[in-house]
């Protein structure tokens, strides 16, 4: 079992001791939305068909990945939004819903 609720709770101490407050909600949505690009471009170039340029090797892409999980749970704590309770429900609805689909899927096979 994950234990989000454990990150929640340490970020939020993070912000206690470290920063002043939350952003606002807002300016989270767009520092998410700068670190899931910069997740993408080391994706595109590292994985992807585009060449990586030398400023982008050194890019640790765990880094940028833990970045964007930071914003999200954020987001989560200032909003209300218990995500363990919520990944937990997601995880069960995706593996009713999905568990045949994704088994008969010829394009996975």
């Amino acid at each position: 079992m994950m234990h989000i609720k454990n990150s929640q709770l340490a970020v939020d101490n993070w912000i206690k001791e470290h920063g002043v407050r939350y952003f606002n909600e807002l300016t989270n949505m767009a520092q998410l939305t700068e670190e899931v690009g910069e997740v993408a471009r080391i994706i595109a170039r590292r994985y992807g068909e585009q060449s990586e340029k030398e400023s982008d090797k050194s890019k640790d892409l765990g880094e940028e990945l833990a970045d964007v999980l930071f914003v999200v749970l954020c987001l989560a704590n200032q909003t209300g939004v218990d995500l363990q309770q919520a990944f937990d429900q997601k995880l069960d609805l995706k593996a009713q819903r999905d568990h045949d689909r994704h088994h008969n899927n010829e394009k996975l096979k």
